[in-house]
């Protein structure tokens, strides 16, 4: 049986083009893994602030022991009831963005300039991080390419993109390695890891260097599902909340061996 359940939020639990956006067979088989004693983490791009107001506005039943925030961010309840850094990854992971920064901002700025006077985007500069936001997933596309060719001249230098969204970061940050700190805090192997998304910023906890136990929707990006589909886990069929469902069920037979 897994101990560790780590899910993407927007377009794996949340499907925002259906009434309702989350499958209430979602709810229930979350309510079932808790019962067994899984601890479920969401393991997002949404700022703090951002994915507490999600989980409130889909009614969730039930709050994540944990939660991930910003593709990198670490941080679980206290007593009382308020969400703390967990450890001292937060600070490590601010400082080492911050010097980042100092040294990239020539190279940001070539990207911003591109996107300026060749797409119809614009940059990002604000509490949910420094980045661009693409008009479409073609535009994305252009904008990524070149981002590819400016990263390679800085080894730290790296980003993390979300359909139209894209965020600069460290390399060492992202929703991989945050997971990885998690389990290591809670003494947690990767074999009792089981972890679900559905889009690029995903990859780094899908591709089985975290999480045995992998997975992603129908409605998942092509790059996504090559991954899984690399590291042996399950494609499904069913969209968002659904597919989720229908992973676990996969995947049910072989955690209780």
């Amino acid at each position: 049986m897994i101990k560790l359940l780590s899910t993407d939020f927007d377009g794996t639990l949340v499907d925002h083009h259906r009434d309702p956006p989350v499958s209430p067979e979602l709810f229930q088989t979350l309510l079932t893994l808790r019962a067994h004693g899984v601890r479920w983490v969401v393991n997002t791009g949404r700022t703090l602030a951002h994915i507490v107001e999600g989980l409130r506005e889909f009614e969730f039943p039930l709050e994540p022991d944990f939660v991930l925030t910003s593709e990198r961010e670490v941080f679980r309840r206290d007593e009382s009831g308020r969400w703390v850094d967990y450890g001292d990854w937060n600070s490590r992971c601010t400082r080492a963005h911050d010097e980042l920064y100092e040294t990239a901002w020539p190279l940001i700025d070539e990207v911003w300039k591109f996107v300026s006077t060749e797409t119809k985007g614009r940059a990002i500069d604000d509490a949910s991080g420094i980045g661009v936001v693409a008009a479409s997933e073609e535009e994305m596309d252009r904008i990524v390419a070149l981002c590819e060719e400016v990263c390679a001249r800085l080894p730290e230098f790296h980003y993390q993109r979300n359909s139209i969204y894209l965020r600069f970061c460290h390399i060492d940050y992202s929703k991989g390695t945050a997971l990885a700190e998690l389990a290591r805090l809670l003494e947690i192997t990767r074999a009792d890891i089981f972890a679900t998304g559905d889009h690029h910023n995903d990859i780094p906890m899908l591709d089985g260097r975290f999480a045995k136990w992998v997975a992603c929707p129908g409605n998942s990006a092509p790059e996504v599902k090559k991954i899984v589909r690399a590291a042996g886990g399950y494609v499904a069929r069913g969209t968002a909340g659904d597919g989720f469902v229908e992973a676990i069920g996969h995947f049910s037979t072989a955690w209780q061996r």
